[in-house]
């Protein structure tokens, strides 16, 4: 029989973590590494990484194990920021602590962060931190880290929902992804305001094995049109929308010797959206006509 520490996919840290908002000290889980823990597939459209189910661990999502979440009080944070909160902020978290207890019971029932990550606590994790994000200071790019929770939180929902068909997983990420749709258009512009710092934004993934930085962000939101944009009523602002996309997209395309020092992969995906985004314009303009 096969010992069970070698099938193990994460573990705890040897020096506990105090929760700067209720003092509750606890051991930190972290993934393990190695061993053909993860078999990466293809790139999804949505720029997420596609992992293998592993005959040995199972599946393992590493998105799942980022978060920072204190296991009574429920604040949680990229790890950088856990520790680094002003005592502004501390107040207000520290004010929703039990909001925040009652929002996952709502959710998930009886949920345990003292228990090891899966696919629920994963979930919960990111729905948390978007909530915390809400209130944190401007200084740590608050927006930037809401969007990239959302579209995580949007993933993880819908693995739930396959996972468990009959329950309400389903409508929940599609709720996440409008919000993300939200998100990525603010960070857009926070990216030519500059009234949130780009660097404290950290890695912006949207997952976490590559950080595909401004093009990403302008990639997604533009994927993110034609999945939450596209539901517009009035066909008039659906093509407005589309309108504007299609300009962040040029700018992935760039131009000679720009375009060839951006990888490949990106800019195929660039261009099929973009040829999409046409035909979708094309058939709604006609539609437009035709009213």
């Amino acid at each position: 029989m096969e010992n069970a520490k070698e099938k193990k996919i994460s573990y705890r840290q040897k020096n506990l973590t105090k929760c700067p908002v209720c003092m509750n000290e606890f051991y930190r889980e972290e993934m393990l590494t190695g061993s053909g823990r993860l078999i990466a597939g293809k790139l999804s459209p949505e720029l997420r990484r596609i992992y293998e189910k592993n005959q040995k661990y199972g599946l393992v999502v590493p998105m799942a194990y980022v978060l920072t979440v204190c296991p009574r009080c429920l604040y949680t944070a990229y790890p950088k920021d856990f520790n680094e909160i002003p005592e502004a902020d501390l107040e207000k978290v520290r004010g929703l602590s039990q909001a925040r207890v009652n929002t996952v019971k709502k959710f998930f029932g009886d949920l345990s962060f003292e228990d090891d990550r899966n696919l629920e606590l994963g979930a919960a994790s990111y729905m948390l931190a978007i909530d915390v994000y809400s209130v944190r200071d401007k200084k740590c790019a608050p927006t930037f880290k809401r969007a990239v929770s959302s579209i995580r939180a949007a993933w993880l929902f819908g693995d739930l929902a396959v996972k468990y068909p009959d329950r309400p997983y389903s409508k929940i990420s599609l709720f996440f992804y409008t919000k993300a749709y939200g998100f990525y258009e603010q960070v857009i512009e926070l990216l030519q305001t500059g009234l949130e710092p780009v660097d404290a934004a950290g890695n912006m993934g949207p997952d976490t094995d590559k950080n595909w930085g401004y093009d990403g962000i302008l990639y997604l939101y533009a994927f993110l049109t034609t999945k939450i944009g596209s539901r517009e009523n009035d066909i008039a602002k659906r093509i407005l929308n589309y309108e504007k996309t299609k300009r962040y997209l040029s700018r992935i395309f760039g131009a000679g010797k720009a375009s060839k020092s951006k990888p490949s992969q990106i800019l195929d995906m660039t261009r099929d959206l973009y040829d999409k985004m046409n035909e979708q314009l094309d058939k709604w303009t006609q539609e437009g006509i035709k009213e």
